[in-house]
């Protein structure tokens, strides 16, 4: 009988407890009972393949990791049956909190409380790669293409977990089943290794992955040239960031051979390489024809709503050019969490939890494009210390595109920029879409969120806690009207053009002593689809920091807040905070959803008060268990 191959963390488990193999290994394709049939032709392998692939993480989920681990979305208390049953809350209570050692939640290392155990998808993968020499009805081509993208899954199941944990054991390859205890426990490698290792098997990826994806049909979804090199410059671009560049913070830890697995001193060399990664990464999309998204249907809309769906629909038009890796898993679920009601019809199952929050409100531009707190404009210099207090709707501006005339809402829902929006639902905001035949005020569905309205709080389940939804992951095309809402399915866009543009604007901006022209034409290729005049014209004209842009200090804080805004609900703010070693707030604030009336809805309430976030927070915890089975796996600080 072959050797069967198992992970290390299985491997560890059943030499210490007893614990049978039998069950576990019983994870390859269905209806192929033994390794030599699941490689035994084509279609079987076919199958082991999307394997591999099935153990992704969830992107497009209102309860995963990017959505609810930080501070980007909040849901009402727990205990109503749809925040309970319907939305997994495992990952919200690491945006509580709760995150600990002994049961750790959304855990990726061991698997349990949301999350996967990733080494079996190493260990699939590595299956996958000592057999796929089997199948003898398998074209070489075809062969070489699955072990490039099993290439590339095993270099993303290693970068996930380091995004996570910082350093990992690099499994190459897998432990038989007969290795002695000493060889099951591994070791954490150095941060610098493990960049080095996945950076080199991304790479290795390449060889026969395709430029983009020919069989539309079959394949969208499968991974190409694109998502390999944007996957390199995501890594590249982390190992670079204060998290892992320079930290002081984990300077001192070491694993039990006396290694230090964090470098402390900072290189600045590392944002070098990430810049030079995003570039080709752009080269490459580009290639390929991805490009940055414009609406583009022939429908009779004013601009303004227009430049909406520019920003909205690059996010949910399906599989749209400037999409570089979507996901195929069903994205209805998602906003179902985030679609807000606009009638008193029969559109209950548009369920309004997934609240973004205040401070995720108070970041967007000004119309003049740069951030209310600095706007020197006659509207924002003479209204921010004002912007909770609220205000009759006048008909100027865009106002009859955005807000609803003559009613009255937040001094901070007004002359704000376009992504402002395009990306939140708010009180007395207003929608375009399926359903609502035409962008003039009387036509546009209308949000109103004080209790008991149409989109406020009128049974215990079925509202924002904050006083926001995520419009932006709503599509325009999902049928909503007086008597029902049938949501829109998309490819929820894991990495976008939009994305890497930043990543290279900020890598580069890091490698220089004051930003080049090559730093604001990427950043403003963005501001322009979002509406926006250049960063050095915006600030110049509009802000009472004129210079700011002129210095790498100062336009690495526009960069960042480019990212907070262009990327606003897709998951992203919760990677982006932690790798920049931003802490997160105490005090999670939204407006006063019971409120009645317009004096007492327009009040700032502290929704939760966690405790404070700290240097250990960044990292997530291996469970106390695993660390006692492998003593030479050393804990992450603070844990």
């Amino acid at each position: 009988m072959k050797k069967i191959i198992i992970s290390i963390s299985f491997l560890i488990a059943m030499m210490l407890t007893g614990t049978s193999c039998s069950d576990y290994l019983n994870i390859v394709p269905e209806g192929t009972p033994s390794m030599d049939n699941a490689f035994s032709n084509r279609i079987n392998s076919l199958k082991f393949l999307y394997t591999c692939y099935s153990y992704l993480p969830s992107f497009d989920n209102g309860g995963s990791v990017g959505f609810l681990a930080g501070d980007e979305h909040w849901l009402m208390p727990k205990g109503t049956g749809f925040i309970d049953q319907r939305i997994s809350i495992n990952a919200w209570e690491i945006g509580r909190g709760a995150q600990n050692s002994n049961s750790p939640y959304m855990n990726y290392w061991d698997g349990g409380n949301g999350g996967t155990n990733l080494w079996i998808a190493i260990r699939d993968c590595n299956i996958f790669l000592e057999n796929i020499n089997k199948p003898r009805d398998l074209q070489d081509y075809e062969r070489e293409k699955w072990i490039s993208e099993v290439k590339f899954l095993k270099a993303y199941y290693h970068f996930y977990l380091f995004q996570l944990y910082g350093p990992i054991p690099i499994i190459d390859q897998n432990v038989s089943i007969d290795a002695s205890v000493d060889a099951v426990r591994l070791y954490r490698e150095p941060v610098d290794k493990v960049v080095s290792y996945i950076s080199n098997l991304l790479d290795e990826s390449l060889e026969h992955l395709p430029l983009q994806i020919t069989n539309e049909g079959e394949e969208m979804g499968r991974i190409t040239q694109p998502i390999a090199k944007a996957v390199k410059a995501q890594l590249l671009l982390l190992a670079a960031s204060p998290l892992f560049n320079g930290n002081s913070d984990y300077a001192d830890v070491k694993d039990n051979q006396g290694r230090t697995l964090f470098a402390a001193d900072y290189d600045e060399n590392k944002w070098k390489l990430a810049a030079d990664a995003a570039l080709d990464a752009i080269k490459t999309a580009e290639e390929a024809t991805h490009s940055i998204y414009y609406f583009k249907d022939a429908i009779k809309i004013s601009d303004a709503t227009r430049k909406l769906l520019d920003i909205g629909e690059a996010v949910t038009e399906k599989w749209n050019k400037e999409i570089i890796w979507g996901s195929t898993r069903n994205v209805t679920g998602l906003e179902t969490q985030s679609m807000g009601k606009l009638s008193n019809g029969n559109n209950y199952n548009a369920r309004s939890v997934l609240g973004p929050t205040l401070t995720v409100a108070e970041e967007f531009y000004s119309a003049n494009g740069v951030p209310i707190s600095e706007d020197k404009g006659e509207f924002w210099s003479t209204n921010y210390p004002y912007r909770y207090e609220y205000r009759t709707i006048e008909d100027e501006g865009n106002n009859k595109y955005y807000l609803e005339l003559g009613q009255q809402t937040a001094v901070l829902h007004l002359n704000r920029e376009p992504r402002f929006y395009a990306s939140l639902a708010f009180d007395r905001g207003t929608w375009y879409g399926a359903g609502y035949k035409n962008d003039e005020q009387a036509s546009l569905g209308k949000y109103r969120f004080r209790r008991k309205e149409v989109s406020g709080q009128k049974t215990s389940e079925d509202h924002s806690y904050t006083g926001y939804l995520n419009k932006k992951v709503c599509s325009y095309r999902c049928n909503l009207t007086n008597d029902s809402w049938t949501p829109y399915r998309y490819a929820f866009p894991i990495i976008r053009l939009a994305d890497l543009y930043l990543m290279y604007a900020e890598a580069l901006n890091e490698t220089m002593s004051s930003p080049n022209n090559e730093v604001y034409q990427y950043i403003d290729a963005i501001r322009a689809r979002a509406g926006l005049k250049g960063v050095k014209e915006a600030w110049q004209n509009y802000s009472k920091y004129p210079n700011k842009p002129n210095t790498r200090e100062g336009m690495r804080e526009i960069i960042h807040m480019e990212r907070l805004n262009e990327l606003a609900g897709e998951g992203k703010r919760f990677w982006d905070l932690r790798r920049w070693k931003v802490e997160l707030p105490s005090e999670i604030r939204g407006w006063n959803v019971k409120g009645e009336t317009v004096e007492t809805f327009y009040r700032v309430s502290i929704l939760f008060q966690r405790s404070k976030y700290t240097y250990k927070d960044y990292l997530w915890p291996i469970e106390t268990d695993a660390i006692q089975k492998n003593p030479n796996l050393v804990q992450n600080p603070g844990w």
